[in-house]
């Protein structure tokens, strides 16, 4: 067994060769397929939907908040990796009376980057995890500032409207990019807002996420009359929100969507 520490601070044991994962969040089951850990996972969420062959051919076992507790014994898992934010602590209490449960607590992209150097040592994958955080920071290097001071308005949810703040991983993606996130300094994480809150806080720029919500452009008029003088894009949530290797494709997609802001011809993929 060895003994190692999660991003809150627990030592955890763990099996000195680890041969069954059970992974509770979805940007990392993609990270743990990229580091070549794709035939060790037994169990994913509903939600785990990258890779395509991971998402077919393992056991699922609910979703992110309501994961089957015995659905997960019954894999017998060596090691289980969850999420702060992401999974349901009640749930987490119960699973680590039983197995070894490594816990992600990501807000930042340094943070997201240390999440995986320690997962690069935890399955003996040190030098698949340096190689994707040296090839991260290279992309990263490139993303391309706006330049300007653009306000940015970033929505995950509709009924009712719902933002994001400082800390989050979506904020330092926003800042990244240099938007200025219009709703950074609320008290909550994910702050409720109505349209007296969006229509004063004046964005410059709407950002209407793919996930958790999947915003359309039929949701363009309603805010269009909140906000007239904003401009409306939807967005890749997948590329704001998941941190890992997913990190790798981010650059080159907000590169094309701060193009888009800024008149050039570019087309994104949402």
């Amino acid at each position: 067994m060895r003994i190692v520490k999660d991003q809150m601070g627990f030592s955890i044991a763990i099996p000195a060769n680890i041969q069954r994962i059970v992974c509770l969040v979805p940007s990392i089951t993609e990270l743990l397929c990229d580091l070549g850990l794709e035939e060790k996972i037994v169990g994913i969420t509903k939600f785990c939907i990258h890779p395509e062959s991971c998402y077919k051919s393992k056991v699922r076992i609910g979703g992110t908040k309501d994961f089957d507790v015995e659905s997960i014994r019954l894999l017998n898992p060596d090691i289980i990796i969850a999420n702060k934010e992401e999974n349901e602590k009640d749930l987490l209490l119960r699973l680590k009376t039983q197995f070894p449960v490594w816990i992600s607590d990501v807000e930042t992209t340094e943070q997201a980057l240390e999440m995986i150097e320690l997962l690069g040592d935890i399955f003996k994958k040190k030098t698949e995890a340096t190689d994707l955080i040296k090839k991260i920071n290279f992309n990263f290097d490139k993303i391309e500032k706006t330049g300007q001071d653009i306000h940015v308005a970033y929505l995950i949810w509709r009924k009712p409207y719902m933002s994001i703040n400082t800390h989050t991983y979506i904020h330092h993606i926003l800042d990244k990019c240099g938007f200025k996130n219009v709703f950074g300094a609320s008290p909550s994480r994910y702050p409720k807002i109505t349209s007296e809150l969006l229509k004063k806080a004046r964005p410059d720029v709407i950002f209407l996420s793919s996930e958790p919500y999947p915003f359309k452009e039929k949701h363009f008029e309603e805010l269009q009359e909140i906000c007239p003088d904003a401009r409306i894009f939807l967005v890749n949530g997948e590329v704001f929100s998941w941190y890992g290797s997913r990190m790798l494709k981010a650059p080159v997609y907000l590169n094309k969507l701060l193009g888009k802001i800024k008149g050039e011809n570019y087309k994104i993929e949402n």
